[in-house]
């Protein structure tokens, strides 16, 4: 059967139809789509890890079980998963083990632009790289064949456009696969130095078994047209490389991409006048071919930032050829700066601590919370990495310590990230006697990345009831006092404001917790949705307070403050502000 698919949807159908048992990820764009449907097949067992270490191990142990595993991370996840990644390409696996990397260049939603393709051959992992949905669905069930016969953990990297493009993919039936028995085996598992030893010996082996395997799979293949030039070529730049050159090149499609294939590689280059290479982000490919000694060109006609688009392989190309220009509207969109959304719960919060902006450091982290940097809360000095919110700012609090400034470091993060990798921050700061103010901004949900389940919302996955970790328990287990700790409506400005100078005066480590379900929560929504802001005309003298929470429904019109109805929920900050008292909550 046929069905048009993303790169995402393929790659959950690939694995069900694999066999597979056993799948755990973070959520994160754009892979989150990923564990979202493998949700929707009961034969897998999956769920959403508190981080991307936890995903990976919870695969690594299932694999050891005898269980076909995948897990899924976005870029940056691979990082904080590459501890057990890296030792697992000593260990092995027992089931088949795919590990799924969601590369974003061009940064729609992340903080770098890093190239996962370089962590395969660092680590010395397989990997594959599909180019559209009909090979993210095949691929995938080769990869688990490839773990499984070669002994060995799998990198599948993907990237935004594959994630998220749709195209037709044949699918196929399940394949039911048995849980391998499992035997203890202390030397391949048990990863001690004297174990690890041998374990390397096994691993440089097996990568020269994969080099042979690279050099005759299916997997990297040569379309011949009979031209001069050759296009060395992977994932999503292998379609935009079809769509500018078509049948006027010979291409190197490769698809299996660690180890590569030098003797193919070498091969074809000899065959050809010219060759180019082109790929996204890192000249991974291209440096590999100038080692061979393959004189080609690539990266010094493509950019170094941003994704790649067939106007931009046309342009470094083909200069002579007519620009195409895509497709054209005559209508424009309006520009929409990135702003916290209307009614959001984390606004009043940012307008309390933004009366402070000339006396503390605020170090943010990354989620819906990186938007306090936008005017005209511009809240936030730092953003860098999940969790660092916290731990970065026990180094602010040191360094200022150092330079006789007293300003007060407020950390802010969210549920869904302080369960990441927010908890040994705030120990950190405990023990090591940093007295910042930790905020963990509590809206019931992992919001940016669509409202995916954490620890914190009392639900799994696959959609049953579960512990719901208190984390005002959680946080006085990790030694902050009592009196240290504050729980607010962060709709509630006054309690808010409380909050907040209790946690400037304070001189030991300090935690508020905001807590209120996000606005876009579909429960909320529906029941707030009758729930209205207006103006009063006659009392609004045109101040423009009510301006400073940045809310996006919030107008002037003809001098005089005008509320957008359709976006209002009726969270009455900007009635708060409001010193006039003109605005109150007019309920549909």
């Amino acid at each position: 059967m046929k069905k048009i698919m993303t790169g995402n949807e393929a790659i959950a159908r690939g694995a069900w139809e694999a066999g597979l048992h056993v799948a755990a990820a973070y959520p994160g764009t754009p892979s989150t789509e990923i564990l979202e449907n493998i949700s929707t097949y009961p034969e897998i067992y999956c769920e959403w890890a508190p981080n991307e270490k936890v995903a990976v191990e919870v695969g690594a142990g299932a694999a050891f079980a005898g269980a076909r595993a995948m897990s899924a991370m976005k870029h940056v996840g691979l990082n904080v998963a590459a501890d057990p990644f890296f030792t697992l390409a000593y260990t092995g696996i027992s089931g088949g083990y795919v590990i799924n990397v969601a590369d974003d260049p061009g940064m729609f939603s992340s903080q770098n632009e890093q190239d996962s393709r370089f962590y395969a051959s660092h680590a010395k992992v397989p990997m594959l790289e599909p180019s559209d949905s009909q090979e993210a669905h095949d691929f995938i069930k080769k990869a688990f064949e490839i773990s499984e016969k070669f002994d060995a953990p799998v990198l599948f990297r993907v990237s935004t456009r594959v994630c998220h493009s749709k195209s037709l993919v044949e699918t196929g039936e399940r394949t039911e696969i048995a849980v391998k028995p499992y035997s203890k085996n202390t030397p391949k598992y048990v990863m001690s130095p004297a174990n690890a030893k041998q374990r390397k010996i096994v691993l440089e082996q097996r990568l020269k078994d994969l080099q042979a395997f690279s050099e005759t799979t299916e997997l990297n293949r040569t379309e011949n047209n009979g031209s001069k030039i050759g296009v060395i070529t992977s994932g999503i730049s292998y379609q935009h490389a079809q769509e500018v050159f078509g049948g006027t090149v010979d291409y190197l499609k490769l698809g299996f991409t660690f180890p590569l294939p030098p003797e193919l590689m070498l091969n074809f280059a000899a065959a050809h006048d010219e060759i180019y290479v082109i790929e996204e982000n890192e000249p991974y490919l291209e440096g590999f071919a100038k080692q061979l000694g393959i004189d080609c060109v690539g990266r010094e006609k493509l950019p170094f930032v941003g994704e790649l688009t067939p106007e931009i392989i046309r342009r470094a190309f083909v200069p002579a050829s007519e620009e195409t220009g895509g497709y054209a509207v005559e209508a424009k969109a309006p520009p929409r700066p990135p702003v916290l959304c209307p009614g959001c719960t984390h606004r009043g919060f940012f307008y309390e601590i933004a009366k402070y902006k000339e006396k503390i450091i605020t170090t943010a982290d990354i989620g819906c919370y990186t938007l306090g940097s936008v005017p005209p809360l511009g809240v936030n000095d730092s953003v860098l990495c999940m969790g660092a919110s916290i731990s970065g700012g026990i180094g602010f609090r040191k360094a200022l310590d150092k330079a006789g400034d007293s300003r007060k470091v407020f950390a802010v993060i969210g549920d869904s990230t302080f369960f990441h990798s927010g908890i040994t921050g705030l120990i950190d700061a405990v023990v090591n006697k940093a007295d910042i103010v930790v905020n963990i901004l509590d809206n019931r949900i992992t919001a940016m990345t669509g409202h995916q389940e954490n620890p914190g919302t009392g639900r799994t996955l696959m959609g049953e009831p579960t512990h719901q970790v208190d984390l005002e328990a959680l946080c006085l287990a990790c030694g902050i006092k009592k009196e240290n700790l504050r729980v607010i409506d962060p709709y509630n400005l006054k309690e808010t404001a409380e909050a907040v100078k209790a946690g400037y005066e304070a001189k030991e480590p300090f935690v508020i917790i905001t807590k209120r379900p996000c606005a876009l929560i579909k429960e909320v929504m529906k029941e707030r949705a009758k729930m209205k802001c207006a103006v009063d005309r006659e009392k609004c003298v045109g101040c423009k307070l009510c301006l400073k929470a940045g809310c996006p429904a919030l107008m002037v019109e003809d001098g005089k403050a005008k509320i957008d109805t359709a976006m209002c929920n009726g969270c009455e900050i900007c009635a708060q502000i409001c010193p006039k008292k003109a605005i109150s909550r007019e309920d549909l």
